[in-house]
């Protein structure tokens, strides 16, 4: 190591520094000390316990925090100090600016209203995807009616057993009716949920593509059912076919077009950001989406427990069909009625 008598101008040059670093932390440790207190008390779950003088301080020092470090760095001060306020500066951050309630809290807020106004701010895409679907849903059963071979393209080749094109009224009935005889079209309702599920997420994850994607996996799903519902509404049996798929199909469409309508959300608010900018209108529908999409992993997790137990258990069509009903007017009622604690939105 060299000797620093051996350089006095070396020397002089590390005193000031050193002198510097020292007047800088004297005259603006005292702010520091008390954004680490006011901190501290919040991490800790004391947040209560804080002065309203303490409460208004917290963004004035945390911004102070923030110049003092661009000093430190600027004039580069010593290494120990600018990691000290670089790790306070981070800790405030998220006092300031993250979430301040516990899960619990904010569970309460989603269920009590949150997710349902999400879901009314986005009205308009939520008739887009309504209409994406029922077309998708045309389009599939046209198709196949047009030319059956059409249902081999659309429908995957694992369910090509009896409930196909050609099939006799027995046959396609046996497979609605006796959990005996279920397995088939159980089989192919456990395949809709998977399905759907990877739908439902990549219909949102895709959005930002303005959309075109989203509608794009809308449409190729729909005509799916479409496509089925042909098989059935040939043999006479479109109402009992209906009616089995209602008992989880209200709840796992609902949660398909919800989905789609949060994907095409986020597409629209880029393509059209109005007087935002691209950024600022991409975040806002990024925040109400991710509500709408919280919810509809419930809404999933509840069509699985219906298409579990209440497909198996119910064989009367029109039992199936109260269910059904029952539960699409629970949603309806849910996200266009009720409106919970009546706050600002969970997404703001």
């Amino acid at each position: 190591m060299a000797d620093i008598s051996a350089n006095p101008k070396e020397g002089r040059a590390i005193d000031t520094v050193v002198l510097k670093s020292d007047r800088f932390r004297l005259e603006r440790e005292a702010d520091w000390a008390r954004l680490e207190e006011i901190i501290t008390k919040m991490e800790r779950g004391k947040a209560r316990r804080l002065s309203d003088e303490d409460v208004l301080a917290l963004p004035t020092l945390y911004r102070t925090t923030l110049s003092s470090l661009s000093i430190a760095r600027e004039s580069s001060l010593d290494a120990a100090l600018i990691d000290y306020l670089e790790a306070l500066a981070l800790r405030a951050y998220f006092m300031v600016y993250g979430t301040q309630t516990s899960f619990g809290r904010w569970l309460k807020g989603f269920f009590g209203g949150g997710w349902s106004r999400a879901i009314r701010d986005m009205k308009l895409d939520i008739w887009i995807a309504l209409s994406v679907m029922i077309v998708g849903t045309l389009i599939g059963y046209m198709l196949v009616a047009g030319d059956s071979d059409w249902f081999y393209a659309l429908v995957p080749g694992d369910f090509a057993d009896v409930r196909v094109p050609g099939a006799t009224e027995e046959a396609l009935r046996g497979t609605l009716f006796g959990a005996e005889k279920q397995n088939g079209l159980g089989i192919f309702a456990a395949y809709l949920f998977s399905n759907n599920a990877q739908v439902a997420i990549l219909a949102f994850a895709l959005g930002f593509a303005f959309a075109v994607p989203s509608i794009l996996l809308l449409i190729h799903n729909m005509a799916l059912l479409g496509a089925m519902l042909w098989v059935f509404a040939q043999r006479g049996l479109t109402a009992d076919f209906i009616a089995w798929l209602s008992i989880h199909g209200t709840t796992e469409l609902f949660a398909i077009l919800l989905a789609g309508a949060a994907g095409i959300h986020v597409g629209r608010s880029i393509a059209f950001p109005g007087a935002r900018s691209h950024l600022v209108a991409a975040r806002e529908a990024g925040k109400r989406s991710a509500v709408v999409m919280a919810g509809v992993v419930v809404m999933l997790f509840c069509a699985g427990l219906l298409e579990g137990f209440a497909r198996q258990l119910i064989n009367d069509t029109a039992l199936r069909y109260l269910v059904g009903g029952g539960m699409l007017l629970f949603w309806l009622a849910y996200f266009f009625v009720y409106d919970g604690q009546k706050k600002g939105p969970a997404y703001g």
